[in-house]
């Protein structure tokens, strides 16, 4: 209980019962005007020190007001033996003052000896019994309800504590149950449109080339026309049938059940064999948790989605790199406080040589940012965009890597530079960009996930 204005009542209160009792046996003595500055002296000591400090449970508190009460109440019981009623409210501000029971035990027992002082100074050895016996006693119902009180507390805090755990573990399970619903709608959506539209399109390619090939040796004017509406249907019918594929591979569902490294590749596999353009992925030991992971892969899978739409790109590059914070500093990077440089990033670009940005293009309106900066900022992360030295576009995403330390702990393998190992990385159709360093070849993705083949004349 640490309401000030509870315990400003209780010290009045007990001060006025030791004053009534002693000036209700007139004639007045030494040892009564002893007593009465003995509670004046513990109501100056209560509002100039021990009010400020109620429920702090510091040592240096409990030692300074545990001399100072056991003074008090020896020289208040020497003057008057009813003095020892302020015990009422010694004892359980000991206990609020103390920072564990042990000491709030100490303490008790250090009062409980000095209002045995105060009885042998007020009656002499005669005193002794009657002293020990009302020591005791109060000792006793102090230690008691003490430990009885701070037992129900402790439990208390263990039973709120838990709840908290129980309210967090239930939220992530909704969150884990929902992600859940998403990811299973996404992946029926995917099959669906694979299925059904996309397959459609690619018979309609079919059947305009056929007829195209029919009228190849028709004459005529009405051939002719007929001849170009069919070359018309099938150029629209591919066009369709590219941004169903698009569709399909943005709803794909995401997940990194190996290493990002492993995960980007098998992406880029699927952008190549749909688009025709080459994907080059290198990808060191991010060291991030499942969830930032899963972040910077829908990113890169949203950046290729963009590439294939706007850029008329051939060639891709997506790099993940750790930065450390020396590093960033060295660059001057991060300029501002951004959260994402207050320790060590993970930066994600995803690079093309295509047109570039359109004229006016910017982080608000070019190529869908929006969603990629609304995922990215979520995790503490930061996007850019700009035109990419040597032409083409360059997307930039940075999460901080320190997160990892709260749902991994330190990684034993982590150089002493604070860099990662490298992790694997894969390069895929051909070689890779000037300068990078080459890896592997990549898996490919289930076939569902990349709608059908490309249809040949």
């Amino acid at each position: 209980m640490v309401n000030r204005r509870w315990w400003d009542l209780a010290a009045l209160a007990a001060v006025a019962v030791v004053v009534t009792i002693t000036a209700a046996e007139p004639p007045y003595g030494t040892r009564d005007w002893l007593a009465w500055g003995a509670a004046g002296a513990f109501l100056l000591f209560y509002v100039g020190y021990a009010r400020a400090r109620i429920g702090r449970e510091r040592r240096g508190t409990l030692v300074i007001v545990t001399l100072a009460f056991s003074v008090i109440i020896a020289v208040g019981c020497a003057g008057d033996a009813s003095f020892a009623t302020l015990q009422a409210f010694m004892y359980p501000f000991l206990w609020v003052s103390a920072p564990g029971k042990r000491a709030a035990v100490i303490a008790n027992i250090t009062l409980a000896g000095s209002i045995l002082v105060g009885y042998l100074l007020h009656f002499g050895p005669a005193g002794l019994t009657m002293g020990i016996a009302v020591a005791a006693l109060s000792l006793g119902f102090s230690l008691a309800l003490g430990l009885w009180i701070t037992r129900i507390a402790e439990d208390g805090e263990e039973r709120g504590r838990l709840l908290e755990e129980l309210q967090a573990a239930q939220g992530e399970l909704a969150a884990m149950h929902r992600d859940a619903g998403v990811t299973d709608e996404r992946a029926r959506l995917a099959r669906e449109i694979h299925d059904t539209i996309a397959q459609s399109l690619t018979g309609l390619v079919m059947v305009a080339q056929r007829t195209g090939n029919r009228l190849a040796g028709v004459p005529g004017e009405a051939a002719e026309a007929a001849r170009a509406d069919i070359v018309l249907i099938e150029e629209m019918a591919r066009e369709a049938l590219t941004e169903a594929r698009g569709l399909v591979a943005a709803l794909a569902p995401v997940t990194v059940d190996t290493t990002l490294a492993d995960a980007l590749a098998r992406l880029a596999t699927s952008f190549t064999r749909e688009t025709g353009v080459q994907v080059h992925v290198e990808a060191a030991s991010a060291g991030l948790d499942r969830e930032l992971e899963v972040v910077l892969l829908r990113t890169a899978q949203e950046g290729l989605a963009n590439i294939r739409k706007h850029a008329g790109a051939a060639t891709a590059w997506i790099r993940v790199e750790r930065v450390h914070p020396d590093e960033l500093r060295r660059r001057g990077d991060g300029a501002g406080g951004s959260g994402a440089t207050a320790g060590a990033i993970v930066r994600l670009r995803v690079r093309d040589d295509g047109v570039g940005p359109r004229s006016g293009a910017s982080e608000e309106h070019g190529f869908g940012l929006a969603g990629i900066r609304d995922r990215v900022t979520i995790v503490g992360g930061r996007v850019s965009f700009a035109r990419a030295e040597g032409g083409g576009a360059e997307l930039t995403v940075e999460v901080p890597a320190g997160v990892a330390s709260r749902t991994r702990g330190a990684d034993s393998t982590t150089p002493a530079d604070g860099r990662s190992p490298a992790i694997g990385s894969a390069a895929v159709a051909g070689t890779t960009e000037p300068g990078e360093a080459r890896g592997g070849e990549a898996s490919a993705l289930p076939d569902w996930d990349v709608a059908s083949k490309e249809t040949r004349t």
